[in-house]
């Protein structure tokens, strides 16, 4: 797979009666659209003064109700898919149960991973998005991953004076919350833009360099049997702008990934 995608101009919009989101499919059963980062899925206690929310901007954009069946994370841009029908939900819901849905994100990470990879490592639910206490018992989640690219920057952010992050693929096996995130953190590569669980420097280091203010996670593919015809259907979404950017601007500092498959 190629190392970057077209970019989509899908960061978060100023607020507006009129907004939208981009439409990557729709037919009379469902809907998938590009979720910018920095906007949430639906109502949340812990953002409630937050007034725009993905439900509510599709439900007005197309005149229908629309049913969650998934989410992504408040700073994840990507794939969002929705249905039209309660009956349509329920599917998918099973779908996604039965882990039959297959998501596919790109993340920029620091450091050098292996060429490939698999992370499973227990999670348990967070209790709120400002405390890292767990208050039930964890449950078992993977990640598998591969290697996209390799940078170094020749700039001193901790404690060397090269820099190094990789790009990757990721393809959660099981949706826990915040699953990637917390998983590459556990494995000492935590992602770029992460305020929560990312390193400061890091991310101070890309907003002053590159103008990058988001998390750098994108759900790019999505592959699922079609809740009514039953045939394969495979969604595809490129990182929006300030992804894509981000990563055509690091494209000088590209690199030869080490010869052994090593994390560094």
């Amino acid at each position: 797979m190629g190392a970057l995608m077209l970019s989509v101009n899908t960061e978060t919009p100023a607020e507006t009666a009129a907004e939208t989101l981009d439409v990557i499919y729709r037919d009379e059963y469902l809907i998938a659209v590009h979720k910018p980062s920095g906007l949430l899925v639906h109502r949340s206690e812990i953002d409630r003064h937050e007034t725009r929310f993905a439900l509510q901007i599709v439900r007005d954009q197309i005149g229908q109700y629309v049913h969650p069946v998934h989410r992504l994370d408040k700073p994840t841009s990507g794939i969002l898919l929705m249905a039209l029908q309660k009956e349509t939900a329920q599917h998918l819901m099973r779908q996604f149960a039965e882990q039959r849905i297959h998501k596919q994100y790109q993340a920029l990470v620091r450091g050098f991973v292996p060429a490939q990879g698999y992370i499973d490592h227990a999670l348990g639910r967070v209790e709120d998005d400002y405390d890292d206490a767990t208050t039930e018992e964890k449950q078992s989640a993977q990640t598998r991953y591969e290697r996209v690219q390799c940078f170094e920057i020749p700039a001193l952010i901790e404690r060397y004076p090269v820099s190094r992050f990789s790009l990757v693929n990721v393809f959660p096996e099981t949706g826990r919350q915040h699953q990637i995130r917390r998983h590459f953190k556990h494995i000492f590569h935590p992602l770029i833009g992460d305020v929560r669980y990312g390193r400061g420097a890091y991310n101070r280091y890309f907003r002053e360099h590159f103008d990058c203010h988001r998390l750098m996670l994108a759900c790019t593919a999505m592959s699922l049997q079609h809740p009514v015809s039953g045939e394969a259907l495979r969604l595809d979404c490129p990182p929006a702008a300030m992804f894509a950017d981000t990563l055509n601007a690091m494209q000088a500092y590209v690199c030869t990934p080490p010869a052994a498959d090593i994390s560094v």
